[in-house]
């Protein structure tokens, strides 16, 4: 199962990386759940569905002149799946660049994505997941 796991996450982040919003959906159980990112300003937000979540990775889109995800490590963590992540960032307006390495578990159940929770720090989702720090 845990295989089958990573793979479904890889997917998703394959299709969130080519901004394949549809392929995302197929991926996703509907009534998944994305809790805002662990340290970052949406820390205690909860987008429920998959409607919903696609709206919050389109307004993050939108927000940014570029923003790119890759994909650096995927660590299978019991039931969960862990992706270490590198972001690439530049602002609309002011054209600042960022390079910041962040995080995301993802659980699963019946071969689709019911959570997905985001970390601005790795180490803090690695010990969220009970991984090695």
């Amino acid at each position: 199962m845990s295989q089958q796991n990573v793979e479904i996450v890889r997917r998703f982040c394959e299709c969130w990386e080519r901004l394949d919003w549809d392929g995302m959906v197929e991926l996703l159980d509907p009534d998944v759940e994305q809790h805002g990112t662990v340290g970052g300003i949406e820390e205690r937000s909860v987008r429920h569905g998959p409607n919903e979540m696609r709206r919050g990775y389109e307004s993050t889109e939108e927000t940014w002149a570029e923003h790119r995800v890759e994909m650096q490590e995927i660590v299978a963590a019991g039931d969960r799946v862990v992706v270490f992540q590198r972001e690439y960032q530049r602002g609309r307006a002011s054209g600042v660049e960022l390079v910041i390495d962040t995080a995301a578990i993802f659980e699963l159940r019946d071969a689709r994505i019911v959570r997905v929770q985001g970390y601005m720090d790795p180490a803090e989702a690695r010990s969220a997941a009970g991984l090695p720090v």
